[in-house]
């Protein structure tokens, strides 16, 4: 055996750590139900999991917390509207008004 070669059948876990944290600044937990709601917290590290981003921050007397990015004021913003159904029914009209009227699928 060779030192410093890995095994392949070891896995290590990959993780975007920064050698300094301070790059990676501060979140506000914006998550309605969270203890620390609206708490700036200094960011530790992140992570990508499950197809998302979590963030691993310093979480004063609870130490260290996990918080997904959608809890978090780095989320994407929300809709300026809801999606109702008004607005469903908007968007087929609007649908329907790009294909043009409506022809039986045998005159292409």
């Amino acid at each position: 055996m060779v030192m410093g070669s890995e095994c392949s059948g070891c896995r290590r876990s990959v993780h975007t750590a920064s050698l300094s944290s301070g790059a990676l600044g501060s979140l506000v937990v914006t998550h309605p139900f969270h203890p620390l709601r609206g708490e700036r917290l200094r960011v530790l590290f992140e992570r990508r999991r499950g197809g998302g981003r979590v963030y691993v921050c310093e979480g004063g007397p609870l130490g260290s917390v996990t918080l997904p990015e959608g809890a978090t004021d780095r989320a994407a913003p929300a809709a300026e509207r809801p999606l109702t159904y008004e607005l469903l029914v908007e968007l087929g009209a609007v649908v329907a008004a790009l294909r043009g009227p409506c022809r039986p699928r045998g005159d292409l």
